[in-house]
C-alpha cells in the first residue's frame, strides 16, 4: 500500500517561491528588489524539485514523471509562445507557476487514488505552462513586472496601422510681405530644445514661471495624437517637433507642426526592432543643428535629414563602422552636435563629419550602455563625457583622444549630471547608488577626486536634475533629494514610478511625468517632499523624457503623444 504524500515541506517551499517572487519588490524596490525576487524564488523552486525528489513518498515513477512533464510542458509552452514573449518570462513567470500549479494540485488531490491523483496533477502542469501560449507579453514596467495581453487581441501599433496614412500637412503659407526667395530657412531658426533633455542635455527649463493651482487652472490639452512605439523623446525648433517611432517594418524620423500635431513629414527606413522588456521601436532621440536633423535609429542607422522636409542628406551603418553587434535593448544614445561633427555612441563612440558623413574617428570598444555622450566644459576645456560599462570617460570631441577616466564598473543607463561650479554625479548601476567625482585639470594633467559614493539615490533609467546645492532624482520608484555637499538623504517620498523631470529653475518646481502618464509638480526644495498639484497626460506605461519648448509641454509613450499649455 502507498504511503500517504509528505506535502507540507513542498507547500511551505511554494508559499515562500511566491512570496520570494511576488512580495519582495514591494518591500525592496527597484532592481535590486527584482534580483533578490528572481534568486529567491529560483533557490525556493530548487528546493521543491527536492522535496518531490527525495521526500515527497509518491512513487519513483510519479516522480520522475512530474519533472519531465513539467521540462517538457515549459519547453512545449517556449516553443509555441507569442514572439513578443523573451527568455526571463520563462524563469520569472511560466516556471514559478507551473510548480505552484504542480503542489497544488497535489495537495488537492492528496486523498484521491492513484489515477485521478495523477490525472489532476497532469492537468494543472498542462494547464501551468501550455496556458501561457495564450498570452502575449506588453513588456514590462521599471519593476520588472510583465504586462500581459490575449495572444489574439490587437495591440496599440496594430490598431495604428489599421488607420489610414496621414497626409503631410499643407505646409504654411508664407505671409505676403515676404517673397519666397526670401523665406527663413531652418538653419537661421534658432532651437528652442535641440535634442535630447534640452540645449544641455541637463533637464532645466529657466525662463518659466507657471501657476501651480491646477484645481483652478489645469493645464490645457492643445492636442492629441497616437504615435508609433518608441522610446524617443522630443526636439523642437520652428514650429515643427522631431521624434522617432516605429510603424509596422518601418522605422520612422517624424516631423510634426508644434501648434496642431498634424504630420509634416516623414523619413522611412525599412527595418524593425524588437525586444520582449521594452518592445518595439527606437529609443534615442533626434539632434537638431544648422537646419538639420540627427538621428540614430535602435538598429544602428544615422540620418541626416533636412529639417524642413526632410530629404536625406547622407546616411550610414554605424555597427559597421564600429563593428560592434546591436545590443539586447537596441542603440540608445542619442546623437551630440559639436564642432562640425555629429557624434554617436554604438558599442563604440563614433564621429562623422557633420556635412558629408565622413568617419572621421572611432573611441574604443567599451560596450554596451543606454547612456549617450554628454557636452562639458570642465577647467575651462570643451570634451565629450562617456558613461560605460568600465565608468566615466572624457574626450577630447575633435580627435576622441580620452582626456582623464575615473573606474566604476556597472551598466550605466542614466546621463551624467554637472554640478554648477564643478563636480559630476554619476551612477553605475541601478544597485551601486550614486557618486560625486570631481575632475581638475593641473600642471601634471588631470586629477579626479571621489568626493563621496552615497546609496540614499539609486536611480534606474531616471535621470537627476541639480538645484541650489541638491539633487532631485529617483530612488528605485521613489522622489528623493540628496545634498551636493555630503550625498546624504535631506527627504524621500512621492512614489510616481519610473518616471521623468524637467526643472523649472526660476520657480524652484520640478514638474514630473510618472510611468503611469500622469503630470505632477513638486517643491524643488531641501526643506521636505512636497506636491502641488497632479493631473493625468498619458494613457500607459510612459517612460519618454517630457520636454517643455515653444510655450507647450510635449510628452509621449510608445501609443500616444499630447501637447499642454501650462496656465501661466
Amino acid at each position: 500500500m502507498d504511503k500517504p504524500l509528505r506535502l507540507w515541506p513542498g507547500v511551505i517551499a511554494i508559499v515562500l517561491l511566491l512570496l520570494s517572487r511576488f512580495a519582495v519588490k514591494a518591500v525592496i524596490p527597484g532592481f535590486g528588489g527584482f534580483m533578490w525576487a528572481i534568486q529567491g524564488s529560483l533557490a525556493c523552486a530548487v528546493v521543491v524539485i527536492l522535496w518531490w525528489l527525495f521526500l515527497s513518498r509518491a512513487r519513483w515513477l510519479d516522480r520522475i514523471g512530474v519533472i519531465v512533464l513539467i521540462a517538457a510542458g515549459l519547453g512545449s509552452a517556449w516553443l509555441l509562445k507569442h514572439e513578443s514573449m523573451g527568455p526571463a518570462w520563462i524563469f520569472a513567470y511560466a516556471a514559478p507557476f507551473a510548480l505552484a500549479a504542480f503542489v497544488g494540485a497535489a495537495f488537492a488531490a492528496r486523498n484521491l487514488g492513484n489515477f485521478r491523483r495523477r490525472l489532476i496533477i497532469a492537468a494543472a502542469i498542462l494547464a501551468g505552462t501550455l496556458g501561457w501560449t495564450l498570452v502575449r507579453s506588453e513588456g514590462i514596467d521599471g519593476d520588472h513586472a510583465l504586462t500581459f495581453a490575449w495572444r489574439w487581441s490587437t495591440s496599440a501599433e496594430q490598431l495604428l496601422l489599421a488607420k489610414p496614412v496621414a497626409a503631410p500637412a499643407v505646409e504654411p503659407a508664407i505671409p505676403k510681405t515676404v517673397a519666397p526667395a526670401e523665406k527663413p530657412k531652418p538653419a537661421a531658426v534658432a532651437a528652442e530644445w535641440p535634442g535630447f533633455r534640452g540645449p544641455k542635455r541637463d533637464s532645466v527649463v529657466p525662463g518659466v514661471v507657471i501657476a501651480t493651482s491646477w484645481s483652478q487652472t489645469p493645464p490645457v490639452e492643445v492636442w492629441r495624437k497616437p504615435v508609433g512605439p518608441g522610446w524617443s523623446s522630443f526636439a523642437v525648433q520652428g514650429g515643427l517637433i522631431y521624434t522617432q517611432e516605429q510603424r509596422g517594418e518601418e522605422e520612422l524620423v517624424t516631423a510634426y507642426q508644434t501648434l496642431s500635431g498634424n504630420l509634416v513629414w516623414r523619413h522611412a527606413d525599412t527595418v524593425r526592432f524588437f525586444e520582449s522588456n521594452a518592445g518595439a521601436g527606437p529609443r534615442a532621440t533626434p539632434a537638431l543643428a544648422n537646419g538639420r536633423v540627427f538621428s540614430l535609429g535602435a538598429t544602428g542607422i544615422l540620418n541626416v535629414l533636412d529639417a524642413a522636409t526632410g530629404e536625406r542628406s547622407w546616411s550610414r551603418n554605424t555597427t559597421a563602422d564600429t563593428k560592434r553587434r546591436i545590443p539586447d535593448w537596441g542603440f540608445s544614445a542619442s546623437p551630440i552636435v559639436t564642432q562640425d561633427l555629429v557624434i554617436v555612441y554604438a558599442g563604440r563612440l563614433a564621429a562623422y563629419e557633420a556635412a558629408t558623413g565622413k568617419l572621421m574617428w572611432t573611441g574604443e570598444s567599451v560596450g554596451g550602455s543606454y547612456s549617450s555622450p554628454h557636452l562639458a566644459t570642465i577647467g575651462g576645456v570643451e570634451q565629450l563625457l562617456i558613461v560605460t560599462p568600465g565608468g566615466i570617460a572624457g574626450l577630447d570631441p575633435a580627435t576622441g583622444v580620452r582626456m582623464w577616466s575615473h573606474e566604476w564598473k556597472g551598466l550605466p543607463i542614466i546621463q551624467p549630471t554637472l554640478i554648477p561650479g564643478g563636480g559630476i554625479l554619476i551612477s553605475a548601476s541601478a544597485t551601486d547608488g550614486t557618486r560625486r567625482i570631481d575632475p581638475a585639470r593641473g600642471p601634471n594633467g588631470w586629477t579626479i577626486d571621489t568626493r563621496w559614493t552615497s546609496l540614499a539615490l539609486k536611480p534606474y533609467f531616471n535621470d537627476t536634475v541639480i538645484h541650489k546645492g541638491y539633487a532631485y532624482g529617483f530612488d528605485a520608484r521613489i522622489l528623493t533629494c540628496i545634498d551636493l555637499n555630503d550625498g546624504k538623504r535631506v527627504w524621500k517620498g512621492g512614489r510616481y514610478g519610473n518616471g521623468q523631470m524637467l526643472l523649472l529653475s526660476d520657480q524652484d518646481l520640478l514638474l514630473i511625468l510618472s510611468e503611469d502618464g500622469e503630470l505632477a509638480l513638486v517643491r524643488a526644495s531641501p526643506s521636505g517632499f512636497t506636491e502641488i498639484a497632479k493631473v493625468a497626460a498619458l494613457e500607459g506605461k510612459t517612460w519618454n523624457h517630457p520636454v517643455l519648448a515653444a510655450g507647450l509641454l510635449l510628452v509621449r509613450n510608445d501609443r500616444e503623444m499630447a501637447a499642454f499649455r501650462l496656465p501661466k
